[in-house]
Formats: C-alpha cells, structure tokens, sequence
C-alpha cells in the first residue's frame, strides 16, 4: 500500500514536474519568437533608415550638383552682364564727353557769331574777315620768328665782339645744355659735337668734356649748324685723350 501511495506520488511529482518545464519552455520559447519578431521588425525598420537616409544623400547629392551648376550658370550671365554694363557705361562716357564737346563747339560758334553781329558784320563778310585775320596771324608769326633770328644773330655778334675786346669775356650757354661727342680728329684737336643751333649752341661757347663723371677736357665751340657743331680743345685742359660717345655738359 505505502509503495502503490509513494509511486502516485512521485508520478504526480513528474507530472508537475513536467507541466512545470512545459511552462518554462513555453515561456522561453514565447519569449524567443517575441525577440525573433522585435529583431525582424527592428531590422526592417534599420533597412527602411538605411534606404531613407541613402535616397536622402542620393537627393541631396543630386541637389548639390543643380546648385553648383546653377551657381556657374549664374557666376558666368553676372561676369557676362558686367562687362555689358561696363562697355554700355564707356559709350554712354563717350556719348556724353561727345556731347559736352559738341555742345560747348555750339556755344563758341553762337557766341562768335553773336560777337560778330555785334561788331556789325554781316554775315556773309565773315569768312572774308577770317581770312584777313588768319593772313595777319601768319604774317605776325613771321614777324616774330624773323624777330627771333634777328635777336639770335645780335646776340651772336655781341658775343664775338666782347670776345674780341675781352679775351676772357664767357659766352653764355643754355642751362643744362648737353650733348655727345660724335668725331675726334686727334691731330688738330678739335671734336664733333651732336648739337648746335637748335639746342641753342653759341660760337665761342666753353663746354666740359665729361667721361664716367671724371673731366676729360674743355672746349670751345668754333662752327655751328642745325644739329652739329665743331669744338676746339683748350690748350692746358686736356687731361686725357677725348674718344667717341664722351659727353660734354654746360
């Protein structure tokens, strides 16, 4: 009896025992699918980021690269409509410097011609009177450049004849007057110079010869033409040989 009793008790304990791991199975095994679906969906959501945030980058790239096109495209219509704008406002200088011009040549010739009337001219005496004017303008600039040679040549005959009562008499020469040397004749001492008359060059005229910034010699002019002239050197003041391309200062 008491053996029959502890066998129903320990089938009664397996029996619990076994619902008891069914439980704990179930349970295990419920927990294990809820984690497999949570891990499924959680991965799903993961792919559906992933794919989301690569078309976004896919877009924004792409957004990117309008822009930058669009930036070039407006970086060359702003250089392009710059220059425009530049060239429009050099005519519109030009237009308007053309107009001042033209507009103050309208004003000069109306005020001429008011001056005119005023004098009493006629009209149609006027290009005559202009003529007359322009012949007494040329003769006046004859007048003053025969005036000017006049002067040259007294001031060269005044010169040669102090020379003459004063042999130590200093014919004066343009300030910072200069020049090269172009021929030596070493024989009979005398050089040609690359100026005369025109730069104001004067007979009798004493220069120094210059070499380097040291002194060569000194000359005095004795001919003088346009653009030439011919010096003598002066005896005591040679202290070197004088050659070609030397300069001589005033």
């Amino acid at each position: 009896m008491l053996i029959r009793i502890a066998l129903i008790i320990a089938i009664i304990a397996g029996l619990a025992a076994g619902v008891l791991n069914f439980v704990q199975v179930k349970d295990k095994i419920n927990t294990t699918i809820s984690d497999r679906d949570k891990n499924a969906k959680d991965r799903d959501m993961e792919r559906a980021e992933k794919q989301k945030a690569q078309k976004l980058a896919k877009d924004t790239q792409t957004t990117l690269d309008q822009t930058k096109t669009e930036l070039a495209s407006t970086k060359d219509e702003l250089g392009k409509a710059s220059a425009e704008a530049a060239e429009a406002t050099k005519k519109a200088t030009a237009l308007s410097d053309s107009l001042k011009k033209t507009t103050s040549e309208r004003d000069s010739a109306q005020n001429d011609l008011a001056a005119w009337k005023a004098l009493g001219v006629p009209i149609d005496h006027i290009k005559a009177t202009l003529a007359s004017i322009t012949s007494l303008k040329e003769q006046r600039d004859a007048i003053e450049a025969e005036k000017k040679i006049l002067i040259a040549n007294n001031v060269k005959l005044q010169n040669k004849l102090n020379t003459l009562l004063d042999p130590e008499f200093l014919v004066k020469l343009p300030d910072g007057l200069k020049g090269r040397v172009l021929a030596v004749d070493p024989k009979y001492e005398f050089v040609v110079l690359d100026i005369g008359d025109k730069q104001g060059v004067l007979e009798d005229g004493q220069m120094l010869v210059n070499r380097n910034g040291k002194l060569v010699a000194k000359v005095k002019i004795k001919s003088v033409q346009a653009n030439r002239s011919i010096a003598n050197v002066m005896p005591g003041w040679k202290v070197v040989d004088l050659m070609e391309g030397d300069q001589v200062l005033y």
